[in-house]
């Protein structure tokens, strides 16, 4: 029988999404308090008392905020696009072809995505500045392909492997090359999780911090998590403007996972049923 819940689970669900959603909620009203709002008796304060959007102006005009979006929707875009086009022939490979050493590989991928950048960095400026990809969008997304591309191929391999092998055995019994296989069968059944992983990739591409900080410090060329950073003066910190910078930063991911809620739902339980 289905058991119908009480109010004591729609009071308790409330409570839960209050907590999760307390820190945006009170980064929204930091950027909509003018600055004499912000400090004193008033900060603490959840109605505002003369709201404004001064904050999100300064932040577009005392600012190159625009051109930080620019640079993160582009070195995000195309490493999620880099990423995901290779990991999936990668994936494809490693779960459903026989070959020597394909667990070695996944293992090595996996011991990859667990190097802490601050290990890596040096190196790689070194690299970047001696072939001058410096302050470019190529010398971010090649570095970003160290944690990207793990996390594609380690995703990916698992939602190929979730798929019957049926499948692969009747279309080799019609006659079916690999790639015919791979791009007729597979890809269309494992679009929910390709789906799933690029938003995870881009996500993870789009908070990224240290790779350009170090790698990009022309001011036209940083990212919106440097650009953000790099707000405060040396006396002074406007709270304002960086809530409200935050809270426009969070708005493309927003509505990006309601834009795919389906296929990322699809994605993330495919599997989880079998009939």
């Amino acid at each position: 029988m289905r058991k119908h819940t009480g109010p004591l689970f729609y009071m308790g669900l409330l409570l839960f999404v209050f907590l999760v959603m307390f820190p945006f909620l009170w980064i929204l009203l930091a950027a909509l308090k003018p600055p004499a709002e912000l400090f004193g008796e008033s900060a603490f304060h959840f109605i505002i008392q003369n709201p404004s959007f001064d904050n999100f102006v300064r932040v577009f005009t005392e600012r190159p905020f625009a051109r930080y979006l620019l640079n993160s929707t582009v070195v995000a875009t195309l490493t999620t696009l880099y990423s995901i086009t290779i990991a999936s022939f990668a994936a494809y490979a490693i779960a459903w072809l026989s070959f020597r050493g394909k667990t070695i590989i996944l293992g090595v991928v996996l011991a990859v995505s667990m190097f802490p950048q601050i290990a890596t960095i040096s190196p790689i400026f070194m690299f970047m500045q001696s072939m001058g990809l410096t302050n470019s969008y190529t010398g971010l997304i090649i570095p970003y392909t160290t944690f990207a591309l793990p996390l594609a191929i380690w995703n990916l391999t698992i939602f190929f492997r979730k798929i019957p092998s049926d499948l692969g055995e009747a279309a080799k019994v019609d006659g079916a090359s690999i790639w015919q296989t791979m791009t007729k069968v597979f890809f269309p059944l494992a679009m929910p999780g390709v789906f799933t992983t690029a938003i995870l990739v881009f996500i993870a591409a789009w908070n990224e911090f240290l790779f350009a900080l170090t790698l990009n410090t022309q001011e036209a060329m940083k990212t919106v998590p440097v650009g953000i950073v790099m707000f405060q003066g040396m006396f002074t910190i406007p709270w304002g403007e960086i809530s409200a910078a935050s809270i426009i930063v969070t708005i493309p991911l927003v509505v990006m996972v309601l834009i795919f809620q389906r296929r990322i739902i699809s994605g993330l339980t495919s599997g989880a049923v079998k009939e």
